[in-house]
């Protein structure tokens, strides 16, 4: 179904690129980003790529502590390499297998425990703003309007869902412990308790530190989005522009997808919040824009550091 929906995705946005007015004066815009009176916002995209993946290398490295303390370049390399698996993989989940090539063998399947933990952290940032959005845009909201076709009725109960849900979540998160004991009640637990056990060393303060990291790399995803949207003149209010992306984020966070059809997904779901704004190639340019530079470059760089760890091997 990938490769289908992948195909439906891009044919779709292809023809609305087509449809957009004026391309030559959008193609011109896109080529002049690295260069005149608000270039700095381009180049400061960029530097928020090593910005952000260092968010993600430090908050690894605060798991890997309990379990085998490893220093900040080598966490870097691993964050890397997670990223240059998780693009073949569905909804990511692949980052997990390329993280552990840095962790000795025997503590391996306890890192994975670990890094689902963080991901977990982020994944309650995401949702916590995520309704935060979602309550502005209902107080902004005409009742007769719709978000995505979906009445305000629904977009509430969605709400109301999201709230629950990122209740869970956080009670959850900071009850690991507790959480640990329930799943030891589930038939044959014992076969995979002694690899979660590792989340029991987790404190408060820990967790703390755990969601902090996690804020703090979200808030530069969404000025990763504000400049490019900027850039490309699709949206110049800062507020609004968070608000969206706030809302962005969160639905391509419950939406399941795999990688080849995941670049359509997000376009798909940014042309539609966007669609105030007629500027098709400039809300495509900035979706399409920081998926590249935000994963297929540290992709890229991932795949030397695994040839070169396979290279290692071999000699």
């Amino acid at each position: 179904m990938g490769p289908l929906l992948a195909a439906w995705l891009f044919y779709s946005l292809y023809q609305q690129i087509r449809a957009q007015p004026d391309i030559e004066s959008s193609v011109a815009l896109i080529k002049a980003m690295p260069f005149g009176d608000s270039a700095w916002k381009f180049w400061l995209v960029i530097l928020f790529v090593f910005v952000n993946w260092g968010l993600e290398a430090r908050k690894w490295q605060l798991l890997m502590r309990v379990l085998q303390p490893i220093g900040f370049i080598t966490a870097f390399k691993s964050v890397l390499c997670g990223v240059t698996f998780s693009l073949n993989t569905p909804n990511r989940m692949g980052e997990y297998g390329g993280r552990i090539l840095f962790v000795n063998e025997g503590n391996r399947l306890k890192a994975i425990t670990l890094s689902i933990a963080g991901g977990m952290a982020q994944l309650i940032i995401t949702m916590l703003m995520g309704c935060f959005g979602l309550t502005y845009l209902l107080f902004t909201m005409e009742p007769s309007h719709s978000l995505m076709g979906i009445s305000v009725f629904w977009v509430r109960i969605f709400l109301c869902g999201s709230i629950a849900g990122t209740v869970v979540f956080g009670f959850f998160f900071f009850k690991l412990g507790w959480l640990i004991r329930l799943l030891e009640k589930l038939p044959y637990a014992d076969r995979f308790s002694k690899y979660i056990n590792v989340l029991e060393t987790f404190d408060a303060k820990i967790l703390l530190r755990l969601l902090s990291i996690s804020f703090f790399r979200y808030i530069v995803f969404v000025l990763q989005y504000i400049f490019m949207l900027q850039l490309l003149q699709v949206e110049q209010n800062m507020w609004t522009g968070f608000r969206i992306i706030t809302l962005m984020f969160w639905i391509l966070a419950i939406i399941p997808s795999f990688a080849i059809a995941d670049l359509g997904i997000r376009g798909t779901v940014a042309k539609t919040l966007f669609s105030y704004s007629i500027n098709t190639i400039g809300i495509l340019t900035a979706t399409f824009g920081i998926w590249f530079v935000n994963l297929f470059i540290p992709a890229l760089i991932g795949s030397l550091l695994i040839l070169g760890i396979k290279i290692k091997k071999e000699k």
